[in-house]
């Protein structure tokens, strides 16, 4: 049974229910093998049924607001194969995309990401965890992977009471070579970031480079380039092409992705991106086209006076080098920093940079990483595409 405050919430499409908001537990207290339970508000009027935690702050994520649901085996396969669905009507022209989205797919806690024939798997929550070895299988039924990777090292499985762990679940080698908006990238599924890449960024990637080429960017600077998603891109819509991050290991698998798809022109900097925007001020430095992509400054609302700072920064730094007529492509990963905050920022870079910003389009996660209404959190990435005069 739960608070007025927590069903309001539910009602309201927010799928986590936390510990305070719980009157109490019916049988009490829950069976510590139990994975899912009823909820119902203090009146005795049923929201559905959730997910347990029972050692972190969100006691309970739901799984289903229809009354009395059976969750089961096939309940989940159900929804697994839901997942894989919506993804072969939306997404196009690449083999790696985001399979399930966790809350945005009725399924909380599971992360699953296809990289071509492999797999890189999260099980984030209690519930999920317990599960892992029959979604494995879920999985090798629905898709026939050859490789499976683990990556449980997340922080939030210790709320959770989990070990971090990762690595290979089937197969040989974590590493693959995958087909993304028409681009052979190679991705470590154990070694990089997040599962192996930023799929969440897939369509934003062809959308600058769209724009790149319909304003003739003819110079182009990617900060943050990761393993080269934007300067790919930007390099394919015919521009001459600097990317830039502080990490050698990615700028190497960048540098092998260049090669393989006919862009050894590229100029792979190793540089802080901090220092790199303020030396390149200083010398006159202009570009047609200036991507930022940070990680996320704001990993918690604490930070988030601070994060404001850093992202104020660099792109009051990226606007007064950015040519007039010019394209400028700024991200945030940050859930806490919403979007209106992030042009309430870059507004401001502009004012103090003293030029002129027009936005042409704002963007954010891919179609494969379902924002839910109701569930702000679901909603992290933002991208914003403008003109600058």
């Amino acid at each position: 049974m739960v608070n007025d405050r927590g069903a309001e919430r539910v009602r309201g499409g927010h799928p986590w229910i936390y510990g305070t908001d719980i009157l109490g537990w019916e049988p009490e207290p829950p069976a510590a093998a139990v994975l899912t339970a009823g909820v119902r508000d203090r009146r005795g009027h049923e929201l559905g049924t959730a997910d347990r935690s029972p050692q972190s702050k969100i006691q309970l994520r739901m799984l289903t607001r229809e009354a009395g649901a059976t969750v089961d085996r096939a309940f989940l396969q159900a929804r697994l194969a839901e997942a894989l669905a919506y993804r072969q009507k939306l997404v196009h022209d690449s083999e790696a995309y985001r399979l399930v989205s966790s809350e945005g797919d009725g399924l909380p806690g599971l992360i699953v990401d296809r990289y071509g024939d492999a797999l890189a798997l999260q099980t984030l929550s209690w519930a999920m965890a317990a599960r892992q070895a029959e979604i494995v299988e879920d999985l090798k039924a629905l898709v026939a992977p050859r490789t499976i990777v683990e990556r449980n090292e997340a922080r939030v499985r210790l709320q959770e009471g989990l070990e971090q762990r990762a690595g290979l679940i089937e197969g040989a080698t974590s590493t693959v070579e995958v087909q993304v908006n028409g681009l052979r990238l190679e991705m470590d599924l154990l070694g990089g970031q997040k599962t192996g890449g930023f799929l969440d960024q897939r369509e934003n990637w062809k959308a600058a480079a769209g724009y790149a080429q319909a304003l003739g960017c003819r110079k182009a600077l990617d900060v943050f380039t990761y393993q080269g998603g934007f300067a790919l891109h930007l390099a394919r819509a015919g521009a001459a092409v600097q990317a830039v991050d502080s990490s050698r290991t990615a700028l190497e698998v960048a540098e092998r992705n260049g090669e393989r798809n006919g862009f050894p022109a590229i100029d792979w900097v190793e540089a802080n991106a901090f220092d790199l925007l303020r030396d390149y001020d200083q010398r006159g430095e202009r570009f047609d086209c200036l991507v930022l992509d940070p990680p996320a400054f704001a990993k918690s609302r604490a930070a988030l006076k601070t994060a404001a700072a850093g992202y104020k920064e660099i792109n009051l730094r990226a606007l007064k080098l950015v040519a007039p007529g010019g394209l400028l492509v700024t991200c945030s990963c940050s859930h806490h920093l919403s979007e209106a905050h992030l042009l309430e920022i870059l507004a401001d870079a502009a004012r103090d940079a003293r030029r002129e910003v027009r936005v042409l389009e704002r963007r954010g996660q891919a179609a494969d990483h379902p924002v839910v209404l109701g569930f702000p959190e679901s909603a992290y990435l933002k991208c914003i595409v403008a003109a600058v005069q």
